[in-house]
This record gives structure tokens, sequence and C-alpha cells, in this order.
């Protein structure tokens, strides 16, 4: 744990470096190819540094923020658009390039204190994901319609956790309010409800400029969603790689795929005068039901088949055990003061 720690801290201060390199290059090039070709040292030093570490997780997760997140962010900017702007001060446009975030409306204002129902909400998750770990092991006797909600549930909760982590890291470094990045996706009441202003909204607001806008002005709505959901595919395939280090089979793609075209599906029939509706609460368990079905048969294939979901699970429980016993010790130090 140590040594991940030490990478860990040598991981942001090449990152730090690099942003910093990133926002001097582009404050001296205009949006082009002069400044795609300036940022293109950082976009090739960025799929490398996940590979610094030995855990599952930080590997993932760091992937996840550099090469995908950072990587989109400074394409864009490349290109002269948002999120990140040379003009920004150097903390803010590191912690907005490598961290999985956008400030609201652009604008820098101050913090609103963190309600208590806020608060509570993030506990109970962060209960709930712990008791999953500790139930992991029941998993191999439950039918098979509940390991597809209990694993649902598992990664739900473990990128919730996650991302709010840096979340909360950001805000109060940048002293400022940040976009939702989640919008509790368990009522989605429609794939479009679901990946559109749901789920993971970081994605998709890394995707709709740099994917979906373009294609879509000169192919089509249809041409533009299904291009987004195949480079979300594709780019889950490198993060798939980052998690099991071996080649992608196209099943995480062909789950996307599936899913752009279901989309684009039910845009059509709303357009072609589909007037009926399911009740709301029918639409969100059929909604859920078919997210957490087509992953079971396709997303969560590799990982499984590689073996790798047990040793994810015991890195879960090693670190609540590391919360545990710091619990504990702190707990222990109140006591005797």
């Amino acid at each position: 744990m140590a040594s991940e720690l030490v990478r860990l801290a040598l991981v942001s201060a090449a990152v730090a470096a690099a942003m910093t390199y990133a926002r001097l290059a582009a404050s001296r090039l205009g949006p082009g190819l002069p400044r795609l070709a300036a940022l293109l040292p950082v976009l090739l030093l960025l799929p490398v540094l996940p590979f610094t570490f030995s855990s599952i997780h930080l590997r993932t997760i760091s992937a996840f923020f550099l090469v995908w997140l950072c990587g989109f962010k400074l394409l864009l900017l490349a290109a002269g658009h948002g999120p990140l702007h040379p003009a920004l001060p150097a903390v803010r446009f590191a912690a907005c390039a490598a961290l999985p975030i956008n400030v609201r409306n652009g604008a820098l204002t101050s913090p609103r204190s963190l309600s208590a129902g806020f608060l509570l909400s993030y506990a109970a998750k962060a209960a709930l994901f712990a008791a999953l770990v500790s139930l992991r092991g029941l998993r191999a006797r439950m039918p098979a319609y509940a390991v597809v909600a209990f694993d649902g549930a598992h990664v739900y909760l473990m990128l919730e956790l996650f991302l709010a982590s840096a979340a909360a890291f950001a805000r109060t470094l940048l002293g400022t309010e940040l976009e939702p990045q989640f919008d509790r996706p368990y009522l989605a009441s429609s794939l479009r409800d679901f990946w559109g202003r749901r789920w993971n909204l970081m994605v998709p607001g890394a995707l709709r400029p740099s994917v979906y806008r373009p294609v879509r002005a000169r192919l089509g709505y249809s041409a533009g969603v299904l291009a987004t959901f195949l480079v979300s595919g594709l780019m889950h395939e490198v993060m798939f790689y980052y998690i099991t280090l071996e080649a992608g089979t196209g099943e995480v793609t062909a789950f996307f795929v599936l899913h752009g075209a279901c989309v684009v599906a039910e845009r059509r029939w709303v357009r072609r005068g589909g007037t009926w509706r399911p009740p709301r609460a029918s639409a969100t368990a059929a909604t859920l039901a078919f997210v957490t079905g087509t992953a079971s048969w396709l997303f969560f294939a590799p990982v499984i088949r590689s073996g790798l979901d047990k040793a994810i699970v015991a890195e879960c429980e090693g670190m609540l055990a590391l919360l545990e016993a710091a619990v504990r010790r702190l707990a222990a130090r109140l006591v005797w003061t």
C-alpha cells in the first residue's frame, strides 16, 4: 500500500507538470494543428502513466481520468473548445483537466455547504458498498437475476464513490460548485434518460462535443448517436485493457453499439407517433433490467472470464480493512485523549 501511495504521488507530479506544459502551449498557439502538435507529447504520456500502478483499481481509475476524460478534453482544447482554456488559472486548469469534474456554469463561485441529507446519502452508499463487498462470497449461490442486480449495484456504487471522492477533493481545492457526476440512474425511465441524463455524466459531457455534435451536423441524429456509442465502446475496451492487460474481445463495444441502436429506436418510436407509454415504475424497471441484463451478457464477460472479478473484490476488501483499522486507531486516540 505504501508503495502505491508513492507511485500515486509520482504520477500526480507528472500530471501536474504535463498540465502546466499543456496550458503554456495552448496559450502560445491558436486552435488547430500547431496546438495539437504541441499537445501531442502530453497525449502520448497520459496512456503510459496508469501502468505505474499494480493495483487494479488505481490503474483503471487513473486510466479513466487521464486517458479518456483528460485526453478528450485536451483534444477539444486543441480544437479551441472547452471546458479547458489557457486563460484558466493554473491550478483550476490542471484540476479540470486531470479530474472527472466540470465547473458548474463555467463560473467560479463559492461552494454551498454540503447538506446533511447529501452526506447521509453518501454514507449510506458507502455502507451498502461495504456490505456488497463482504457478501461477495455468496454470489456463486445466487440465482441468475440476483447476480445481475448484485454486479450492477457493485459497479454503480464503486464508480459513484470513487468519482465523488475526486469531486470532493476538487471542490475543496477550487472552492467552486461542480456539475453532478450521476443523477440517480436507478430512476431512469428510458435508455436515452439513463445514458444521456443520469449515468456517469462526465462521459457524455466529453463525447457530446467531440463526437456527437460533429457527426450529427454532417450525417444526422442517428449517425451521431451510433458514432458516440461506438466511440464509447472502443474507449471502454481500452479501459478493460487496463483492467485485464489482455486484448479486447469486442464484447464491450457490442454492448454499447446495441444500446446506441436501441436509443435511436426509442427516439424513432416517439417521433413516428408512438403514444403508448408504460407507467413510470414499469418503464424504470424495464430500463434497468435491460441495462443490467445486457451488461451481464456482454459488459462483464471479459473480467469474469479472466477471473479478475475475484482480484477486484479482494482489493476492495483490503481497502475496507485499511479504512476500518484507521477508524479504530482514530477512535482509540479520541478515547485516550
